[in-house]
């Protein structure tokens, strides 16, 4: 006898690119408190975004991951979780930090090449950024084994990339992930491209959710410019995880609108056309238009937001800005438990010609 299984995956919307609802909205959607929260926090993601690329085009940042294009995901994900759940980012997730509780100075700190940003008091038990890629899922799992041996009520929340779901740390956390029944819930960011490689190169599936099917476990696709959407997908995943009903990966399909990173330039790979589509389609203009559309938010209200945004985000980079340097010793001070006479030796000579760079530069002060 032949034996066949055919998974299928299911696409949410409810709000269009026009801003139309196509699907009833759901109870909580037709007021307007929860929609005009997901705005002005997708507002403020945007605005923070756009300050961080300047600080970097001039010279005050490293190397930044623009977020442009994926807020929704973010700010709903984030806002749907509770204080317990564990969050397991990439480095795309500011806006979901920023909710979590970081402080967006700190947030400018570790792109600012300061680990001390990386080690924010307010990321409680959630993971610091994770760069390589698709490593964080691995992690995710073995959080989310330890919530459920000790049979607690939380989910672990692992972000990631459309680039990620091609590599082997990806597919062995959906295996693990199926097998143990474990409380954590996969949502790719599928912005379009890994870097340079567009999505039609990474994988020939149709969709990336269906990546969850030889798992054995829950997988669906949403609109991740649709606020309403994601949140109806988002918050059913997370219940499911701390029921202890097992894993959900959500494929939430975006666009990215920037560079890879500020060390990248699109156009070399990205055709203007393209482009153009994905600002046609993007989350704050589409739940901004439907706004309007329902009364429930005016011209007076979005210019006092924005107000109130750039001096949040003013202050937080005035406050990184103002940060002092770690001491050269901080260099060798957190390797060892016990520091290796060849490295102390190196921290003796570091410390000493910080020290005479320091007296040179005070002398010179002092005598202009």
């Amino acid at each position: 006898m032949n034996i066949s299984y055919e998974g299928q995956i299911t696409f949410s919307q409810f709000i269009n690119e026009h801003s139309q609802v196509i699907t009833p909205l759901p109870e909580w959607a037709q007021v307007d408190k929860t929609l005009i929260e997901y705005y002005k926090l997708m507002v403020i993601a945007r605005q923070f975004d756009n300050k961080a690329i300047a600080l970097q085009r001039t010279g005050q940042l490293g190397t930044y991951a623009s977020s442009s294009g994926c807020e929704a995901v973010d700010v709903v994900t984030a806002s749907l979780m509770s204080k317990e759940d564990v969050l397991v980012p990439y480095y795309r997730n500011h806006a979901m930090q920023m909710i979590r509780g970081m402080k967006l100075s700190d947030i400018l700190l570790y792109w600012g090449g300061d680990e001390r940003g990386n080690s924010s008091a307010a990321q409680g038990e959630d993971l610091p950024n994770c760069v390589p890629i698709a490593t964080q899922c691995l992690h995710a799992c073995g959080i989310a084994s330890a919530i459920k041996i000790r049979d607690q009520q939380r989910a672990t929340v692992c972000m990631l990339g459309d680039g990620a779901t091609s590599k082997g740390d990806f597919l062995e956390a959906l295996n693990v992930a199926g097998v143990w029944q474990l409380p954590v819930v996969f949502i790719i960011n599928n912005n379009q491209w890994a870097i340079s490689v567009p999505r039609s190169l990474q994988s020939i599936a149709p969709t990336l959710a269906q990546k969850a099917i030889g798992a054995g476990i829950r997988g669906e696709q949403v609109d991740g410019n649709d606020v309403v959407a994601l949140h109806q997908s988002v918050e059913q995943a997370l219940q499911r995880a701390r029921d202890d009903k097992g894993p959900t990966l959500i494929e939430a399909v975006s666009y990215r609108l920037s560079d890879h990173t500020t060390a990248d330039d699109a156009t070399r790979y990205r055709s203007p056309e393209a482009l153009k589509s994905g600002w046609e389609k993007e989350p704050i203009k589409r739940l901004r238009d439907y706004l309007h559309a329902q009364g429930w938010w005016q011209e007076k209200n979005e210019t006092e937001w924005l107000q109130q945004a750039t001096q949040q985000i003013q202050e937080a980079v005035d406050e990184y800005l103002d940060t002092p340097a770690q001491p050269v010793s901080s260099i060798f001070d957190y390797l060892y438990a016990e520091l290796p006479a060849q490295l102390s030796k190196q921290r003796d000579i570091a410390v000493s010609r910080s020290q005479n760079q320091d007296q040179k530069q005070n002398n010179k002060e002092a005598q202009s």
